[in-house]
């Protein structure tokens, strides 16, 4: 494992997990108990020494390819704000059993959570999907609620993806060297309904951040939980120029398409955007 970049071991796992739970409330991402952060792994560890009670789970989604990976996930109605402070009061960890049906919980007694959140089957339909296709080790997914990404998904203007991409990359260089892919952008589907998932699966293969409409965003990374939230924190920067844009009443150029051209070749982004 010394050659991955992905954190190495379990307290690291749960560190970076605190640490974009605090940032993602920085930014006012994740009003209340909004927001849902999940690791997956498949190193042995001794979760004995991070939490103190076990039972029995069957999974909300079938996920074969994850037996005998570890996924950290919040819990229903936690407030991530509260996990950079004690994040294993608010996390539980699930072990995936043979044929990924279901798996055992732990988490600890006296602390905040009871139950994965309601939308950990979004979170398990997608580390499914890229170990299956990429045989990875490790792999990180939160979904939050933005509020600029969020409100141009209501305006007509915005809805499409390379409508948002075209907005949003403008404003800084570094957008487009972080988000090469740019961001997808998905309609206005039910929360936790199959629609939404198979959606969000297909849409973060070629993305590693998705917008769904009128609700918020899902961004996944295979290096860490912070690395997910720096990919909504470049989005989410984005959407808060054109919104100030709006306000301005749309006075500001922006990069032209030009520039960020001149931007992808100098830095080599491997993107179909701007080239």
């Amino acid at each position: 494992m010394g050659t991955t970049s992905y954190p190495e071991t379990v307290a690291e796992v749960i560190e970076s997990i605190g640490a974009a739970g605090q940032r993602l409330n920085d930014i006012d991402a994740v009003e209340a108990g909004a927001g849902n952060i999940s690791a997956c792994f498949n190193w042995p560890v001794d979760l004995g020494d991070f939490f103190n009670t076990t039972r029995e789970l069957e999974l909300p989604y079938e996920a074969p390819h994850l037996a005998g990976y570890t996924v950290l996930v919040t819990g229903s109605g936690c407030r991530l704000r509260q996990l950079a402070r004690n994040p294993r009061n608010n996390l539980g960890a699930v072990v995936v059993h043979e044929g990924g049906r279901t798996g055992t919980l732990h988490f600890r007694r006296k602390g905040n959570f009871d139950r994965p959140t309601s939308e950990f089957n979004s979170h398990l339909a997608v580390h499914e999907d890229q170990v299956r296709d990429r045989g990875i080790g490790f792999h990180a997914v939160i979904h939050a609620q933005p509020p600029h990404l969020t409100l141009l998904s209501h305006i007509a203007d915005y809805q499409g993806t390379p409508e948002l991409n075209r907005a949003i990359l403008r404003w800084e260089p570094e957008t487009i060297v972080q988000l090469r892919e740019g961001v997808g952008y998905l309609p206005f589907m039910v929360p936790g309904s199959d629609e939404l998932m198979a959606a969000n699966v297909a849409n973060l293969r070629r993305h590693q951040i998705v917008l769904w409409a009128k609700h918020g965003v899902m961004a996944r990374s295979d290096t860490s939980p912070l690395k997910a939230c720096d990919r909504i924190e470049y989005a989410e920067t984005g959407a808060m120029y054109e919104y100030m844009n709006l306000c301005a009443g749309g006075r500001a150029q922006g990069l032209t398409d030009e520039e960020l051209g001149r931007v992808v070749r100098a830095f080599n982004v491997d993107t179909s955007l701007f080239t």
